[in-house]
């Protein structure tokens, strides 16, 4: 495998897990940050994992609208990365013998 296609393989790798991670985290420390003042939620930002979290509005009134992501959507793009990729070659080969005389593999025959 050259250099690219390792490079590739590692951020595919960093993609699936952090897919999982918001796919199977949990959403607490989002809900922690509807219950703090303004001022008591820019100190903690940092130490908080949000990851869950999409919006949040917060009205004069102090009513407080959170939306999380979609954890469905979320798991349907995990299932399409953890599906095997073909290589373009693969690809090729496969329309090769799909379009030779007898229309597929020798053992299909």
């Amino acid at each position: 495998m050259t250099d690219a296609g390792k490079k590739r393989e590692a951020e595919r790798g960093k993609l699936i897990r952090r897919l999982g991670d918001i796919a199977f985290g949990r959403a607490n420390d989002a809900v922690k940050l509807v219950f703090l003042t303004p001022q008591e939620a820019q100190g903690a930002l940092d130490g908080l994992d949000l990851s869950m979290l999409s919006e949040v509005k917060r009205d004069e009134k102090g009513t407080v609208e959170l939306k999380l992501l979609n954890r469905l959507d979320v798991m349907k793009l995990l299932l399409e990365e953890l599906k095997p990729q073909e290589s373009g070659a693969a690809e090729f080969l496969a329309a090769l013998e799909r379009a030779a005389p007898g229309g597929g593999a020798p053992e299909d025959r």
